[in-house]
């Protein structure tokens, strides 16, 4: 693949353009939009995507919302908030930018202006994160003790957010500084965002790596091939429990049995300070399809039942470390402190 420069997503000629990741890795397609309906269908069927960047494209919406030639820009704000309120379940960064988003058109007092003052929140809330995931990388460095191989899983780069990535970036920032050897990454079942996505980006990266199954990693752990774990995350409760990918646990349950660090790289923002546990996240299902069959092409009966959860809960006492913009946390946790 020519390695080229690519992008999540910007907002430029009074519109939103974004990449769609379904169409990864053998197409780069990126579609050009004003209507916030059309960004809340991308956040749905997973042409956007990454906790971060979710957040990031909500926000946009609900700029862009503003745009609508109506005399109520109050309902049509609540009506467009309502929207992306229903994209997503389990990723708290949307409704932290919603809530962001919410609060800065209360202040408005001229609703001319609504379009304006919510693009430059929204702007505002990109270019934070673009900045928390540098810090990510920078913290993230002082994880490794050696020249290490990585074992990651899912998608955490610039595809899922609005700068470099999270744990993505803790793994290029540690290759550019010849701390990185080696990287695994899991294929993702059952939308393959590791063989699409992060394949992708550490080839753009120029990082050396090799895909296996998900149910490959205990027996590369046993073959004593890695060295540490670094995965995202798309909520954390205050006590450290995390909601990422479907097949976190998995990893986390085999990386403390086999003593080998497990690492979560997410921003500030990810941590949902009005929960104290795990148990209180939802948990997201998915439509029985996306199992069923690989870009349409039917892999199962559809009569079949299937179980669907878009991620899983990971206690915080098998999390080494969750590695944020702010420093490196370690078990056990208090984010109140």
């Amino acid at each position: 693949m020519k390695h080229s420069n690519y992008f999540s997503i910007k907002f430029e000629n009074d519109s939103v353009t974004f990449l769609d990741q379904t169409k990864l890795p053998l197409e780069e397609n990126y579609v050009q939009t004003d209507d916030y309906e059309r960004i809340a269908i991308a956040i749905e069927r997973l042409e956007v995507r990454g906790a971060p960047l979710i957040g990031i494209s909500a926000a946009y919406a609900l700029a862009v919302a503003m745009k609508e030639d109506s005399k109520n820009k109050k309902q049509t704000f609540n009506k467009a908030y309502q929207r992306l309120k229903m994209t997503r379940p389990t990723a708290v960064n949307l409704f932290a930018a919603l809530s962001v988003m919410k609060e800065e058109f209360s202040k408005i007092n001229d609703y001319d202006d609504a379009y304006n003052l919510l693009l430059n929140k929204a702007k505002e809330i990109h270019k934070k994160d673009e900045e928390y995931c540098s810090k990510i990388g920078r913290h993230g460095i002082n994880i490794f003790k050696k020249k290490s191989t990585v074992l990651t899983h899912c998608n955490t780069g610039k595809l899922g957010t609005g700068g470099d990535g999270t744990a993505f970036s803790v793994i290029k920032h540690a290759f550019e500084n010849d701390l990185v050897n080696f990287v695994y990454a899991d294929e993702t079942r059952p939308l393959l965002q590791g063989s699409r996505l992060t394949a992708y980006e550490l080839e753009k990266s120029g990082i050396p790596f090799s895909l296996q199954t998900d149910s490959s990693a205990a027996f590369l752990m046993q073959q004593g091939k890695i060295d540490l774990v670094i995965t995202g995350a798309d909520r954390i409760a205050l006590n450290g429990d995390t909601a990422n990918k479907i097949g976190t646990y998995s990893l986390a349950v085999s990386s403390y049995h086999h003593n080998i660090p497990l690492y979560i790289a997410a921003p500030s923002t990810t941590i949902d300070r009005a929960i104290a546990s795990g148990k209180e996240i939802e948990i997201e299902y998915r439509n029985s399809s996306e199992l069923l069959s690989v870009h349409n092409i039917q892999i199962a009966s559809s009569e079949y039942d299937v179980f669907t959860p878009a991620f899983d809960i990971t206690p915080a006492h098998l999390i080494k470390g969750i590695i944020t913009e702010e420093d490196i946390f370690n078990f056990p946790y208090n984010f109140l402190r």
